[in-house]
């Protein structure tokens, strides 16, 4: 259990300081951090960095696309730990 949490840990904080950095490279207008880093690193457990990176650099906060995209990604991971809480009941 303590592997997960520290799994969880580094891919959070992993998520929010590239999105942070993506968020700097925009601002600079330099090349950016492709989308798809992004969404798999939220895939792989990293959600909750990206979120609060979203929040706190609002970044990608007005792009529709991203948005749909990373809720569709909070979805499937809510019923996935969902599934596995009734699974050990």
């Amino acid at each position: 259990m303590e592997v997960l949490l520290i799994y969880f840990l580094v891919v959070n904080v992993l998520e929010f300081v590239i999105a942070g950095f993506d968020k700097f490279l925009a601002v600079k207008q330099k090349r950016r951090i492709p989308e798809n880093t992004l969404f798999f690193l939220a895939l792989i457990g990293g959600s909750i960095g990206l979120l609060t990176a979203m929040l706190i650099f609002t970044h990608k906060t007005s792009k529709t696309s991203f948005i749909v995209k990373f809720a569709g990604i909070l979805a499937i991971q809510i019923a996935l730990i969902v599934c596995l809480f009734n699974y050990r009941k």
